[in-house]
């Protein structure tokens, strides 16, 4: 049956909040600067008054519902992109949402919200957008009623609820995997903060005690009290050294747009759009990529398992990204980067979390006015309280365990990733027989 959006599903504007209401607490503002690939991301988010909040009840957001961009840009990268479609996580409910968006709801009886959500994420939907927004190509808009209007065959309604439990079970299980990963990613960051940071294994051996979670052995390579140094207090035995003493500072390289393939069997380019909110590199609709040529001519630039990445100029300056083994082979583009240990030092990880602080300390170092480029020179003289190489081999052992089962498990969640969008259009189509898609997802 043709029917058109409006027809099927409620689909209401945002709310038009002035900035003299904003405010460091209160209620979560939705806006499409929190879209992350398929949800929504509020740390940090702008936030309304309380009290004025309550005056926008009517445009609270709750768990499942579809926020679709209205305004975005087009193309040029699918993080702006206008129509871009996400569906809000439990973790948004009750967030005022933004005028730039729309929320769509399924309409009882007549239309699934899950398939409704999986509609909207077509390519169709997408190309539907940029073809209906006005305004320029830097600054598209999509209306209320050109969004209404979006005009589609809707199938039964037992079949829109098999097709949206098959692709929710997919991407339930995407979710769960990159949710585990973002536990072990809190485990290995908290065993840095401990061992380098708070010093936890030397302040519980000055006081006599066994360090916690942590065996005999390993607890026997830390000291048991502090000497003075030019940073101040540092654990017997440890030394003061400059960054640029055990970590290389690798540049990108600009290559030229003109050369790039659409064949993704060639070398993937690492860009700072694929720097992910959650420290890791990830593909994008958008990809580019180089023959496979460039590879020896550009040797200098290619990528290592867990090269860590940060970007040192533009809007994302100071984000860091870490590349895990299965988005290679990449050549490292311009504007980042790469921090990589010098011969003979034990530990990439532990030049990761350094590198991390030290770019916290540089983006603070101005007085006020936003930091729009990192120099080198902010991470050649960095002094670092460096532990034994005993001890540095025995975190970089834990963590690159960690890491590992990250990069298995991030694999495992591209794999399923590619499946989703594989059969997303052929099913919401009609290409393919739902009895057989159910036996490949089980």
């Amino acid at each position: 049956m043709i029917v058109n959006l409006g027809e099927i599903a409620i689909v209401r504007n945002g709310a038009g909040i002035k900035q003299e209401f904003f405010t460091s607490e209160g209620i979560p503002l939705a806006r499409v600067t929190n879209f992350t690939d398929t949800s929504i991301n509020l740390l940090g988010c702008v936030r309304v008054c309380r009290l004025h909040a309550k005056k926008w009840q009517s445009y609270f957001l709750k768990n499942g519902d579809i926020l679709v961009a209205t305004v975005g840009s087009w193309p040029p990268n699918w993080s702006s992109v206008v129509g871009k479609t996400v569906r809000v996580p439990l973790t948004a409910n009750n967030a005022i949402q933004n005028q730039n968006t729309c929320c769509v709801i399924a309409k009882p009886i007549r239309a699934n919200q899950d398939y409704i959500y999986y509609l909207l994420r077509t390519k169709d939907f997408i190309q539907y957008a940029a073809n209906s927004a006005s305004g320029s190509a830097n600054q598209a808009r999509l209306s209320v009623a050109k969004l209404e209007q979006f005009t589609f065959d809707l199938p039964p309604i037992e079949t829109q609820e098999k097709i949206g439990q098959i692709l929710s079970a997919l991407d339930d299980r995407i979710t769960l995997l990159r949710e585990t990963n973002a536990t072990l990613e809190a485990i290995a960051q908290a065993l840095f903060k401990s061992w380098f940071v708070d010093f936890d294994p030397v302040h519980a051996k000055a006081q006599g005690r066994q360090p916690e979670g942590m065996d005999e052995q390993t607890a026997a390579l830390f000291p048991d009290r502090f000497v003075e140094s030019e940073l101040g207090m540092v654990p017997l035995g440890w030394e003061v050294v400059e960054l640029v003493e055990i970590s290389e500072i690798l540049n990108g390289y600009a290559f030229k747009s003109e050369d790039y393939i659409e064949d993704e069997n060639g070398v993937f380019v690492l860009r700072t759009t694929n720097f992910s909110d959650d420290g890791y590199a990830k593909r994008l609709g958008k990809d580019v990529f180089l023959p496979m040529s460039f590879t020896d001519t550009y040797s200098k630039y290619l990528c290592e398992p867990f090269d860590f990445h940060l970007v040192m100029v533009g809007a994302s300056v100071g984000k860091t990204s870490t590349l895990l083994p299965n988005m290679l082979p990449a050549l490292r583009n311009q504007n980042m980067w790469c921090f990589r240990p010098k011969n003979g030092f034990p530990s990439r990880f532990f030049i990761h979390e350094t590198v991390k602080l030290k770019t916290v300390e540089a983006l603070r170092s101005t007085s006020g006015s936003a930091r729009e480029f990192l120099r080198k020179g902010d991470f050649e003289k960095g002094s670092v309280k460096l532990p034994t190489n005993d001890i540095l081999a025995v975190f970089e052992n834990t963590t690159l365990a960690i890491k590992q089962t990250i990069a298995i498990n991030e694999s495992q969640a591209q794999i399923l990733a590619n499946l989703r969008d594989t059969l997303l259009p052929r099913l919401i189509s009609g290409q393919l027989r739902l009895p057989d898609v159910e036996e490949i997802v089980g």
